[in-house]
């Protein structure tokens, strides 16, 4: 990468840096906009130890069930965990540890870590298990639950469209977490579909500033469904 370029062509440089025992966001809800080839770059480097930070634990053997097939993830912070056989073996038999945290109090707590704050009050889990050990105040008649920040030392998002300088624009849905993910981890790595050239990226339209992003890679993606229903035909 020179000057404000930063598009990398392979894989292994887009990871350069990451080791066992780090934090890890991913960004993705369900299999919708998940940066899957840096997710295999990651089975195939092997690290171990790692917590992982994402809306779910993908699916078995695809997004993040790939790193359970592993055995790479150690910890797992994450809000919705029911579409993974594998995962529920390993948190059953104690061999990975699970941090439930409610979808929206996890999505604050990445937003607050990417903009330096340590920590924030608030009502969800109150009473629950979710504010066990943790502190608690009341505000206006109101009780609230001191929840911190999560900062990450890779993030690995998925985006739409990126320029050069890693201005990103996501599409739809899959924005999802990865605009927060963007700006709260050390190392920032986007894999996108399409790279343009500086200026053609309507500054409007720019969902994440390339200040926020260290490196980008264009990917190819399978996109899988997670879930399909189909309607039944009408009888005749």
């Amino acid at each position: 990468m020179a000057g404000f370029n930063k598009i990398v062509t392979r894989y292994e440089d887009a990871l350069a840096g990451l080791t066992d025992n780090m934090t890890v966001m991913a960004g993705g809800f369900g299999l919708c906009g998940i940066p899957e080839g840096l997710i295999d770059q990651l089975v195939k480097m092997g690290a171990k130890g790692l917590t992982c930070i994402s809306n779910n634990a993908g699916v078995d053997h695809f997004g993040l069930g790939k790193l359970l097939d592993t055995r790479q993830i150690k910890t797992m912070i994450a809000s919705y965990v029911g579409e993974n056989e594998t995962f529920e073996q390993q948190f059953l038999s104690g061999e990975l540890e699970v941090i439930l945290t409610p979808q929206g109090t996890l999505a604050e707590k990445i937003r607050a870590g990417g903009a330096g704050i340590p920590a924030f009050f608030t009502p969800t889990g109150y009473g629950t298990m979710v504010a066990e050990g943790k502190e608690t105040r009341k505000y206006n008649g109101k009780m609230y639950v001191l929840e911190e920040s999560l900062t990450a030392d890779f993030s690995l998002i998925k985006a739409y469209k990126a320029d050069t300088m890693g201005n990103l624009i996501y599409r739809k849905t899959t924005r999802n977490f990865n605009p927060m993910m963007a700006q709260a981890g050390r190392i920032t790595v986007a894999e996108v579909e399409e790279i343009v050239e500086p200026g053609e990226l309507d500054p409007d339209f720019i969902h994440t500033p390339g200040i926020y992003v260290d490196r980008v890679i264009q990917g190819t993606f399978e996109k899988r469904i997670e879930q399909m229903t189909l309607k039944q035909p009408a009888h005749a």
